[in-house]
């Protein structure tokens, strides 16, 4: 598994997400009082951007359409979306946030 510099910790508040793109793969980064966690930045329900939503209890709200997906394993808890979005492996080094987008989990 290779990982990919995606920003520097303080480049991240808490529960605002960050978009960022490794490899041509879409990400949206967010840091929360339980970590860092790395999900895909594109709603399965709608096609739009994450990282434009809201975040709270470790969730990710779909500006849209109202769903909302689990940060740490990318499982949405309610209509309109039914599939889950992929969540990535996150280390941090130092003041780096490396994402692996080689391997979903």
């Amino acid at each position: 598994m290779s990982f990919l510099r995606a920003c520097a910790l303080g480049d991240l508040q808490e529960d605002v997400p960050k978009r960022v793109e490794l490899n041509g793969v879409p990400v949206a980064l967010v840091r929360t009082d339980e970590g860092v966690f790395a999900i895909n930045d594109i709603c399965s329900h709608a096609n739009v951007s994450l990282s434009e939503g809201e975040v709270e209890d470790c969730m990710i709200e779909c500006w849209l359409h109202g769903s909302s997906f689990d940060l740490r394993s990318g499982k949405p808890s309610g209509l309109p979306a039914t599939k889950p979005v992929a969540v990535y492996p996150v280390k941090i080094e130092g003041d780096d946030v490396l994402v692996s987008v080689n391997q979903e989990s």
